[in-house]
């Protein structure tokens, strides 16, 4: 697969697909996969959209990319679905409401199981879009599941957020009470033309009116726009794609966008390593007589877990590298 990489860097969607297969499912190659195409990556932006079930995501997805298409932008989509309990497959809901978007070469739409991820994203997720990134794509859309407060995963991944809500759900009181309002970039009131939007509209602003005289500096940072959408009427499209232009222009005329960028490099380390110590574990130090010998220890009570916690790493990282999953 690596050899193909020339081929992913001149926009061959097959060779798209393949990578993210492999990406997806694992396997010997993917690893060194992932390094040979990290040096290429860094280059798309990446737009997260949340919310809660229900609230139009894939509607509004689909319409910001014709939004998106009209501006020449090469798009790609990430559409993060819940896993069906037969197949462990996605549920390709969000395939068939972007279908009109499939002959378009420059256009490329996976949809993604959770895979049993709680946090509205796969545990792959960030990978496919490294992917993405080397394709070409210059927006990567990054419609998340829909899980409640397990949603802020979603920051970790992309540089503007847009945190969707509907009237007459209970939406805005449920962002609240979540954190969502932490998260948001942009507000999305979708469905804007059912009763209860005016209200929606009010809770928000009010509450960030509130959180601005609790912040210190608050003038200087950027204030979420709250913007009306009927995703299935294309009303308030070109309103929305503006405001997440005008949150990219805040980030990269502030110099935030590439602070953002470095935090999220570093989390993902973390994320990255600690993955790598449990693939140890799992595969070194479960396998070997020293790893029961240690549970029993402890369900005897003669070893307490911290302590055997650390005679597992040194066990680990004693016996080399984990292998590639």
């Amino acid at each position: 697969m690596i050899d193909q990489i020339p081929a992913l860097l001149a926009g061959e969607r097959r060779v798209a697909a393949k990578m993210i297969t492999l990406v997806e499912n694992g396997g010997p190659e993917k690893q060194e996969l992932l390094k040979a195409l990290y040096p290429h990556t860094g280059k798309a932006y990446i737009v997260g959209i949340t919310g809660s079930p229900g609230a139009g995501k894939s509607s509004l997805t689909d319409r910001l990319i014709s939004g998106l298409r009209k501006q020449g932008k090469k798009v790609g989509v990430v559409a993060v679905d819940p896993t069906s309990p037969f197949t462990g497959g996605a549920i390709l809901g969000d395939r068939i409401r972007m279908n009109e978007h499939y002959m378009d070469k420059d256009v490329f739409i996976r949809s993604m199981g959770t895979r049993g991820s709680l946090g509205g994203l796969a545990r792959a997720t960030k990978e496919v879009l490294k992917v993405l990134d080397v394709f070409g794509c210059d927006y990567i859309l990054v419609e998340t599941v829909g899980v409640g407060q397990s949603e802020l995963e979603i920051m970790t991944a992309a540089d503007t957020t847009v945190v969707v809500l509907t009237p007459g759900a209970g939406d805005s009181i449920q962002a609240i009470k979540a954190g969502i309002m932490e998260i948001a970039d942009v507000f999305a009131v979708n469905k804007a033309d059912l009763e209860g939007a005016d209200r929606v509209v009010t809770e928000i602003e009010v509450m960030l009116d509130l959180g601005a005289r609790t912040r210190p500096g608050a003038a200087q940072q950027w204030r979420p726009p709250v913007v009306r959408t009927v995703a299935m009427r294309d009303s308030g499209i070109d309103q929305l794609l503006a405001a997440i232009q005008k949150h990219r222009d805040h980030l990269e005329t502030t110099g935030k966008l590439a602070d953002e960028r470095k935090q999220r490099i570093k989390l993902e380390l973390r994320e990255v390593i600690e993955h790598h110590i449990k693939d140890l574990i799992r595969n070194k130090v479960e396998k070997t007589g020293e790893w029961d010998r240690i549970l029993d220890e402890v369900i005897q009570r003669t070893l307490d877990p911290h302590t055997a916690a650390e005679q597992v790493l040194d066990i680990g990282l004693a016996s080399g590298q984990p292998q590639a999953d």
